[in-house]
């Protein structure tokens, strides 16, 4: 290495994650999915497991996470991934498996396969991303839309008497024994991306370990569901999700 590379490589503050494909990212301005998949790239690249590692995406905008991150990926049935992820890891046990799924896919049609696999206590890592909508099919009503939160399907907003009350479902999967870790976290600042990539990493190394299921909550924005701009998503993040989905850890079995 000579002089020039040297300088080079001790002033390098900052590069794409070696596992991050270099594709234009095609997610809506202000969407959470873009900071999330360049966290799991960088902990895959600072674990040395790109080629231990095995991503299972369902449907809905969460799918795209095979166009972006440089692994093993296997698509999953709307709602399934849980259950797909459990045949990967029991054949592939010294992998790193893990499922990516929005609110409406792990809360909805995949609630069944998402408790069940948690209470059996398989060794993956589920990471939700949860931002109150169906983002890709046009704004329709999750179960973690907040009450009077208006959509496609609520534009009265949702009423509990009617739509039954938002799902709060990972403190539900807490409470499963076979759960190891369990958080909530965010990417709207940098601070909470650092919390949020530490959280993805111990999920990651609990998979590996073979500890049980890791559940790990992003709370997310949807400027195009939403009808708003980056920044104002992020507000209205902080100011009404929040309250309804507090950041931080929920179960942590060292």
């Amino acid at each position: 290495m000579n002089t020039q590379e040297i300088k080079k490589t001790e002033n390098l503050i900052y590069q794409k994650p070696k596992s991050m494909i270099d594709v234009p990212m095609h997610y809506c301005p202000g969407c959470s999915h873009g900071v999330v998949h360049k966290l799991i790239a960088e902990i895959i690249d600072e674990m040395g497991i790109q080629d231990k590692t095995i991503g299972i995406a369902p449907v809905g905008c969460a799918v795209f996470a095979y166009n972006y991150v440089d692994i093993d990926w296997q698509q999953a049935a709307h709602g399934r991934a849980p259950a797909v992820a459990t045949a990967v890891k029991r054949l592939l046990p010294d992998h790193c498996v893990f499922t990516y799924q929005g609110d409406g896919d792990l809360a909805a049609i995949g609630t069944a396969e998402t408790i069940h696999a948690a209470n059996r206590g398989e060794n993956i890592t589920i990471i939700f991303i949860n931002n109150g909508i169906y983002g890709m099919t046009g704004g329709q009503m999750a179960p973690t839309t907040l009450e009077g939160m208006v959509t496609a399907t609520s534009p009265h907003g949702r009423n509990h008497e009617i739509n039954g009350y938002p799902l709060n479902i990972t403190p539900l999967l807490a409470l499963l024994e076979g759960t190891c870790y369990v958080t909530r976290q965010a990417v709207h600042t940098v601070a909470a991306v650092r919390k949020a990539k530490k959280a993805i990493q111990k999920g990651f190394e609990n998979s590996m370990q073979k500890k049980g299921t890791s559940v790990i909550e992003i709370v997310s924005t949807c400027s195009s569901g939403w009808k708003m701009t980056p920044s104002a998503s992020n507000k209205w993040m902080v100011e009404n999700m929040f309250p309804v989905y507090p950041l931080g850890d929920m179960k942590n079995l060292e």
